[in-house]
């Protein structure tokens, strides 16, 4: 049965607060990875830098700073699934070519290890 969130086309939601900051149309799946196009929307820019400074700290393997960057952008944005339903956990990467890649749970991971 295929998951109606992973569809190619589908679009996720990204938001600060009740803003929409971007949507991320589905562009494939590589489970656990989710891949998009990103339409960024008033608001994004402010976190630009953060998702520039998470991808360099992956890519030079400096883990500390890419977990630092990571709880940044998880205690600021929200996602949502295509249906408005909220995302309980997500691992998010927005590159700068316009493209992105996460990793989600329906729980938080605190609460699914629990």
């Amino acid at each position: 049965m295929t998951n109606p969130n992973l569809t190619t086309g589908s679009i996720w939601r990204l938001h600060r607060g009740d803003q929409e900051i971007a949507r991320l149309t589905v562009t494939g799946a590589d489970m656990p990875w989710t891949y998009a196009e990103v339409e960024t929307l008033p608001g994004f820019e402010e976190f630009r830098p953060l998702f520039t400074k998470q991808e360099r700290a992956v890519d030079e393997e400096d883990w500390e700073q890419a977990d630092t960057c990571y709880t940044q952008i998880r205690s600021a944005l929200t996602m949502t699934f295509p249906d408005g339903g909220p995302v309980g956990e997500f691992m998010l990467h927005i590159h700068d070519n316009g493209t992105a890649g996460w990793r989600w749970h329906d729980e938080p991971f605190d609460a699914a290890n629990q």
